[in-house]
């Protein structure tokens, strides 16, 4: 009741003369209260019949040793549960002999703890720091001054090389300045070292796409501690296109939030809307698509993504990254970016027919003067159907297989093949092996003999 409310009923007692007790009586209000009504507006006029807040509003009028026990209880790992909590702090009041609290107020004791404080106490440092602590988000000042790079498990089911369903990562590489997508490579099997090489080499050279312009070497590449970003062969390309490497802190990815949010983006808008897609609660997607049919996907996808705005620069990731235009650094040549980044390199000895690698041939007019040497081969996973050719690291030549001159053959495709070819001859000799087994046999055949069985002694037993 407001102070104009309780001034219409007082009135009747200071105007008219109304009787607190008759009034108490009509009104059903306490006669103290009425009293204490006219003691107010005696000594501050109607302003005084304004309702104030208790001093002890918001605060417990429980016991400091009990409100200490349901803390103490509520910090424990692992935590009762608020029935064992009531149940516990009634017995902890009784033995004191203080007034047991209501499980009501133990529950607002409970509640009543700074979140953050739980979160430590129950479920340790690494939790309160994802959840609680400041984090400082920076924006490079300029594009390729840092790039990230990282890899993801697709939330998609393919065709794998072999016909069985397969799922696929994607590893990208982002601009933190201008959010702009400057390579990607999709791939089967566990990331490796080779996988990173290959986005790598697509973000740093220039794309045959002029729309897809960013290119360039970054001045820093912000990776994380895996085994495929520590290695060796990353480190020398590293050293010699002078990019200096940061490894996140260890079990904090919160500074690959940019690229970590890019594959959200990816999942979310490309991957549900694609055949094979693994969502929440589904069972066993039907796979449809092969790896080339999802990397063309990926590749549209990254297309539009760049063009469009994006919601914490205010432009797009191409407009952010090509700005007013300024001096990129770039590698000498793609022979000399491949020559870094490309598989570990592989010793071959050139043959007059050409170099023989991975059950293919491969030819140049310029490995004539060659022959019978031992160069040094690259080639990317992708695409081997050609090879590049170094001799004591500088470049010869472009080797191409003959027998596919026009046929783009990754790897994986050549493996699969194989392994197909010797399942086949394998079943070939599964179907003729018992037949010769049977006619080699003879009739009479004596039944093989027991071997004894192996003496043991009481000491061994």
């Amino acid at each position: 009741m407001d102070g104009d409310q309780r001034w219409q009923v007082l009135r009747l007692h200071v105007e008219d003369q109304v009787p607190l007790a008759a009034l108490a009586r009509e009104t059903g209000i306490a006669a103290r209260t009425l009293q204490r009504w006219h003691r107010l507006y005696r000594d501050g006029g109607i302003k005084a019949l304004d309702p104030h807040p208790r001093a002890d509003s918001g605060t417990r009028r429980t016991e400091p040793e009990t409100v200490a026990f349901v803390e103490r209880l509520a910090l424990t790992k692992p935590r009762p549960s608020l029935a064992t909590l009531h149940r516990l702090t009634r017995a902890e009041t009784k033995q004191r002999g203080a007034a047991p609290p209501s499980y009501s107020t133990v529950r607002e004791i409970v509640q009543a703890l700074d979140p953050a404080l739980v979160t430590l106490a129950l479920e340790g440092p690494a939790s309160y720091r994802d959840r609680h602590e400041l984090v400082f988000r920076r924006r490079a000042d300029r594009p390729n001054q840092i790039w990230q790079a990282d890899h993801t498990e697709l939330d998609i089911l393919i065709v794998g090389g072999d016909g069985k369903p397969d799922r696929p990562w994607l590893t990208t590489v982002i601009d933190d300045h201008a959010r702009a997508i400057c390579g990607y490579t999709v791939f089967s099997g566990a990331p490796s070292a080779l996988n990173t090489a290959l986005a790598l080499r697509q973000a740093i050279w220039r794309k045959t796409d002029p729309a897809w312009a960013m290119c360039g070497i970054p001045d820093i590449l912000y990776i994380d501690h895996g085994s495929d970003f520590t290695s060796h062969h990353l480190e020398r390309t590293a050293v010699e296109l002078h990019i200096r490497i940061i490894h996140s802190t260890i079990g904090r990815p919160q500074g690959r939030g940019k690229v970590e949010r890019f594959f959200g983006t990816i999942n979310t808008e490309l991957l549900a809307t694609l055949p094979g897609h693994i969502g929440p609660g589904s069972r066993k997607p039907q796979p449809v698509l092969d790896l080339p049919a999802l990397d063309r996907k990926i590749g549209d996808f990254i297309g539009t993504y760049n063009d469009r705005p994006h919601s914490e620069i205010g432009t797009s990731p191409r407009d952010a990254w090509v700005a007013d235009g300024w001096l990129l650094r770039m590698p000498d040549s793609l022979e000399q970016l491949d020559g870094l980044l490309l598989t570990v390199p592989k010793h071959r000895t050139v043959q007059r027919d050409g170099i023989h690698f991975q059950g293919q041939r491969y030819l140049a007019p310029t490995l004539a003067p060659f022959v019978g040497h031992t160069i040094t081969i690259r080639y990317d996973p992708r695409d081997v159907s050609e090879i590049r050719v170094y001799d004591h690291d500088t470049f010869i030549c472009v080797a191409v297989d003959e027998a596919h001159p026009n046929l783009r053959l990754s790897l994986r495709d050549i493996e699969a093949a194989r392994r197909a070819r010797r399942r086949e001859l394998r079943r070939a000799i599964n179907d003729r092996v018992p037949t010769v087994a049977a006619r080699a046999e003879p009739r009479d055949v004596a039944p093989p003999r027991r071997r004894p069985r192996l003496r043991t002694y009481e000491e061994d037993e």
